[in-house]
């Protein structure tokens, strides 16, 4: 009987303890997770009885610490407007508002003559403080209501990739670009009551069986883009668009082991705060939706599927004949000169067209052609960006002719988003594996809880012998081709590439004077914390890609190298 009546107390205490916690949990919420609603909600002066607060989840930027800073939230404050027929004297009342609020006389008095329409809007995004002033005036047919709208802390930084919310055509607030639009679903607020989303999470690990599973997948995003890293970048390339008149600039910064990009953007860009005097042309992301010719960065892929495959060795030589024609097309070196009897290592040194073709003409159409495939060429990268667009390799995979596979082989005749270029060149950096680009390393939940996001396996494309192999042939670039070696870091091996490709113009030849210039290069260089790439397009008064983009890159790594407090790698230091 006693252990009988001692296993219901215990039942019964069970009971107890969890109303308890479910209680305290709810509290929580209301007063921790939905203070400000409920704040909000409580001025019922100021939310009509139609009124719904825009609602919308926010997204931050991640320190290099791990704390997060907000790239995308919401902003309260009010907006006035004016019942026409209930306004007694429109003149006093505008003398009275326009200390107050910022207000366009003659669009005033339009409203105020409009007496048929009930509800005329005069102010929007007004403050707290000048919101409240008004309200306390109390002028008779002027209305105070809570508004709530979409704010971009960082502005410009990163715009193109963090977007912005707008109308669509149903009328409806919604992301348009970038994060904001991949990522709808999850930063969007529905109906849900203030306790579903809570409880929803409480139990997703459940299934649907158990709990709507809904609200475990609203939340805000937590990405993987360093404010400090994002604001030093775009002052470079605003610095390199300006300089060289180009028509645009811009660059990728990512971990090649993990695909977390740092930093990213392009320069023109565009306010995210005030899209609508922005460029529209500006508001797509060139990074995803753009292909270009990448020119001699692709070299350095080329050599790695030599050695890879066993076609060359880091100590092979060819004959360099300055020039050469293949199904009637002739492609020459830069300069045009021969070189005779040449290693590798001048291949990447020197940026030889003659070499990169014959090692692709060695390893063969069918696995160069795999090679590429296999880095992500001519696919998409699955990127957590709206309209990604697949690179385009289809001469090679439509033509059995070998000038294809040659200017293939020095980035000419394919062309790729940067993105598709930094995920391939990331395969040098992290030991020959190919990973997947991207922006948001986690879901916050409203109860606080982070679901990280898996972004798939890497695979492998190269050895290790064959990437570490070409690592050292581009640290030697760097250390003596580079600025003639003067920009080399004694402390630190840094492996690099440029690449200058011509531009093809009307009829799908290529125009004169017209180039495309990009640069690549990952340090410390046999275990890199970080990959670069960057491009700028039609830069003026310039021919090649290292008098526009060494510069800039150097600058960049130096920086990366102090901010991360990054250690030497060298030897002797």
């Amino acid at each position: 009987m006693r252990r009988a009546i001692r296993g219901r107390l215990r039942l019964l205490a069970g009971i107890l303890f969890t109303v308890a916690l479910l209680l305290v949990l709810r509290l929580y919420f209301v007063q921790v997770v939905h203070g400000s609603d409920y704040s909000l909600r409580a001025e019922k002066q100021y939310v009509s009885a139609s009124q719904k607060l825009f609602d919308r989840g926010s997204i931050y930027f991640t320190r290099k610490d791990g704390t997060v800073l907000s790239a995308a939230a919401l902003a309260t404050g009010f907006t006035i407007a004016m019942n026409p027929g209930h306004v007694e004297d429109a003149q006093a009342a505008y003398e009275k508002l326009a200390p107050l609020i910022t207000i366009d006389q003659e669009a005033f008095f339009a409203s105020a003559n409009a007496k048929d329409d009930p509800y005329e809007v005069i102010a929007k995004r007004v403050s707290e403080d000048a919101g409240r002033a008004v309200e306390k005036l109390d002028i008779p047919g002027i209305q105070v209501e809570r508004e709530r709208w979409r704010t971009y802390p960082a502005s410009t930084r990163a715009a193109q990739s963090i977007g912005f919310v707008a109308f669509d055509d149903d009328n409806t607030l919604e992301g348009r670009f970038g994060l904001e639009r991949y990522y709808n679903d999850i930063l969007s607020r529905g109906s849900v009551g203030l306790f579903g989303n809570f409880f929803a999470e409480l139990f997703a690990s459940a299934g649907d069986i158990v709990v709507d599973a809904r609200g475990a997948r609203e939340g805000d995003l937590v990405t993987t883009i360093e404010p400090v890293v994002q604001e030093k970048l775009d002052q470079v390339l605003a610095e390199i668009n300006a300089q060289y008149g180009s028509r645009e600039t811009g660059a990728i910064i990512m971990d090649p082991k993990t695909g977390e990009i740092v930093a990213l953007d392009t320069a023109p860009s565009f306010d995210a705060n005030d899209f609508s005097n922005g460029d529209p042309e500006h508001f797509g992301n060139p990074l995803v939706g753009n292909q270009y010719e990448f020119g001699s960065i692709v070299k350095a892929l080329t050599m790695a599927a030599g050695l890879d495959s066993g076609a060359v060795t880091a100590d092979s030589t060819y004959v360099d004949t300055g020039c050469r024609t293949l199904n009637n097309k002739k492609f020459c070196n830069y300069d045009l000169k021969a070189r005779g009897v040449t290693p590798m290592q001048e291949v990447l040194s020197q940026s030889l067209n003659m070499g990169a073709s014959y090692i692709a003409l060695e390893v063969g159409h069918e696995k160069f052609r795999g090679y590429l495939k296999k880095l992500g060429m001519g696919t998409e990268t699955g990127i957590d960006l709206p309209s990604e667009v697949g690179g385009d390799i289809h001469n090679i995979e439509s033509s059995p002719r070998d000038v294809e596979y040659a200017t293939a082989s020095f980035g000419q005749g394919i062309a790729q988003t940067p993105v598709q270029m930094v995920r391939a060149l990331g395969a040098l950096a992290n030991g020959g594996q190919v990973v997947t680009p991207h922006l948001v390393r986690a879901i916050r939940l409203e109860s606080g809880v982070e679901k990280k996001l898996s972004w798939g396996t890497p695979e492998r494309v190269f050895s290790s012998k064959a990437t570490e192999d070409t690592t050292r042939m581009l640290v030697k670039v760097v250390d003596t081709k580079l600025a003639n070696g003067t920009l080399k870091i004694p402390e630190m091996s840094v492996a690099a590439k440029t690449g200058t490709a011509q531009v093809a113009g009307s009829g799908g030849k290529y125009a004169e004077g017209r180039y495309f210039h990009s640069f690549f290069g990952y340090f410390p260089a046999y275990d890199p914390e970080f990959v670069i790439v960057m491009y700028t397009r039609e830069p003026q008064g310039v021919q090649y890609a290292s008098e526009t983009l060494t510069k800039p890159f150097m600058e960049l790594t130096h920086f990366l190298i102090n901010y991360y407090e990054i250690r030497p790698d060298r030897a002797e230091y």
